[in-house]
């Protein structure tokens, strides 16, 4: 699978974004997607992911009620709707995909990375 993030861009402090992630390859259908950010001098963390068939989905407790994850398999795309964005949101944003909802907040489990495309947010 191969993962092209896109959608980030600079916005103001309550703003909303979406990110979305076209994949290629005849496994995304069945692959779980995961979102991940990384500031700068912070290590990658989990935003949230969601199982391959989009009924479960799930998220880091910081963005809980903000952010909503979703996919749709007949455009190969996963999104994240970014909504009240706040400046502890800046950092790049990495689509992911694996197989497998086990430990889905864990980075080291997900096989395809996308290129990352940056968030700032302005206070």
């Amino acid at each position: 699978v191969q993962l092209q993030a896109s959608g980030g861009g600079l916005v103001q402090a309550g703003d909303s974004l979406r990110l979305s992630c076209a994949a290629s390859g005849r496994t995304f259908s069945g692959s779980v997607m995961g979102w991940f950010r990384q500031a700068p001098g912070k290590e990658r963390e989990f935003v949230a992911a969601i199982s391959w068939s989009g009924d479960r989905t799930y998220y880091t407790d910081s963005v809980k009620g903000r952010f909503t994850i979703s996919r749709d398999n007949a455009k190969n795309t996963v999104y994240l709707q970014m909504n009240s964005l706040k400046p502890e949101d800046t950092a790049v944003y990495y689509c992911a995909a694996r197989s497998g909802l086990q430990y889905y907040w864990d980075y080291e489990k997900y096989h395809y990375w996308g290129q990352g495309t940056l968030v700032t947010v302005s206070s």
